[in-house]
């Protein structure tokens, strides 16, 4: 997601189970050795210009390919909050439970407003890689929820700097942890275009699927669910060879920004979220009742 929403507040820092959530920038990252921005043209085009500032959906690849302009950095507020408005009310978008992810693009958000317009749920980024957590990720993850949405978190993963079981790890230990309580939803594996080199990270088809796996079988043992997995057809195909081993235990949310979710990648039968737009901001749909919605944050 790369809009920004309406700034409230002051950041905050919260502990999740014993863990305090602060900015942190470790030494493992894609930084270039000369100091300029370890990102690709693509990206610093999608306005990605440090390392850590990856969103969900970069690259508008469900389309096969990256996106050709800069995200609106300065969003109109009065599209967040006019009731008018056919972009930014969950009313006026696709049918179903609405809500929308977040990063640090969108600095302090007017989560009130978002509730008003009808969005139910959200998901912030929490970490990318093992080097990056968002520096607002108090203020998204705890706002989020005392506007009474259902929330989580999803991790931007970058293959290429270590493995998929350390990034789940770094992942739940700076927010990316569950709880039962009916307000916490499963963390999600946003796995997508490399905004800091080739496609697939280096990686051959098979490898990738292991580090895939690496990941969601060290986040289930950590928290007893299964992650979620963010990501498009164009990018499965391409990195994962289109498999199908994660289909029947790991959620699947797609990105297509279209009318329908189109051809499903990996064999699944059927998507958990759907990514349909990010106009003005990045709107997703749950498959499903709200009551639904509120199993999958149970887990039961």
């Amino acid at each position: 997601m790369h809009k920004r929403f309406r700034a409230t507040g002051t950041v905050l820092a919260i502990a999740l189970t014993g863990s305090l959530v602060t900015a942190t920038s470790a030494t493992a990252s894609p930084a270039s050795s000369d100091g300029s921005p370890a990102t690709t043209r693509s990206a610093r085009a999608a306005g990605i210009d440090r390392v850590g500032g990856a969103y969900m959906g970069w690259s508008a690849g469900a389309h096969g390919g990256p996106q050709s302009q800069a995200p609106a950095r300065l969003l109109d507020q009065s599209s967040l909050t006019s009731r008018s408005s056919t972009t930014a009310s969950a009313s006026s978008a696709t049918s179903g439970v609405q809500g929308v992810d977040v990063s640090s693009w969108q600095k302090n958000v007017d989560w009130r407003s978002l509730w008003n317009d009808g969005f139910r749920f959200a998901y912030v980024k929490a970490t990318e890689g093992n080097y990056y957590t968002n520096e607002y990720f108090g203020q998204q993850y705890n706002g989020s929820a005392n506007a009474g949405m259902i929330r989580g978190a999803y991790h931007f993963a970058n293959p290429s700097v270590s493995s998929g079981w350390r990034q789940a790890r770094y992942f739940f230990r700076h927010g990316g942890s569950w709880s039962g309580d009916g307000s916490t939803l499963p963390g999600v594996l946003d796995i997508e275009y490399n905004p800091y080199g080739a496609t697939c990270y280096g990686k051959t088809k098979k490898q990738m699927r292991s580090w895939i796996s690496s990941f969601v079988r060290q986040y289930k043992q950590y928290t007893g669910r299964d992650a979620i997995i963010y990501t498009n057809y164009d990018w499965w195909s391409r990195c994962t060879g289109n498999t199908t081993m994660f289909n029947d235990t790991n959620p699947l949310w797609v990105a297509r920004y279209a009318s329908t979710p189109g051809t499903l990648p990996g064999g699944w039968p059927y998507y958990t979220f759907w990514q349909h737009t990010a106009t003005p901001f990045d709107q997703n749909k749950f498959n499903g009742s709200y009551t639904r919605l509120k199993v999958l944050a149970r887990g039961r």
